[in-house]
């Protein structure tokens, strides 16, 4: 199938933060699993590591983004290109929601702290 047709609604929720698997294993793509995050205004940002890299398009407000030991901030059509094993944070800044769409191989992981390396469900 060649054309996966949009969700209706969010598919995961995890606290300010939700997400709407677009192109993932369970809905058809094999290579690369994409979806949308929309993060609430005030959500912290989750420190945490990726296995691979994981890029993010900015579609909508602002964003404050921790890689290792750098904050820096993407706005509107930015590309925020994550190194896997570096502590990442993503989080919304000023009143306005944030909105990314973002690709992560299939396979990749997150790991939370020290904990063990996870696939998120909105990327399965």
């Amino acid at each position: 199938m060649a054309v996966l047709p949009a969700p209706a609604a969010a598919t995961h929720e995890l606290g300010g933060a939700r997400f709407t698997s677009l192109a993932t294993p369970s809905r058809g793509s094999t290579e690369t699993s994409v979806w949308i995050v929309d993060i609430a205004p005030g959500t912290e940002g989750t420190p945490h590591r990726l296995t691979r890299e994981e890029v993010f398009v900015v579609l909508a407000g602002r964003a404050e983004v921790r890689l290792g030991d750098t904050v820096s901030h993407a706005e509107v059509g930015d590309a925020i290109v994550v190194p896997p094993e570096v502590r990442f944070a993503l989080a919304p800044v000023g009143t306005e929601a944030l909105r990314a769409v973002c690709c992560l191989p299939v396979g990749g992981q997150g790991r939370l702290a020290d904990g063990e390396p996870f696939t998120p469900p909105w990327a399965r």
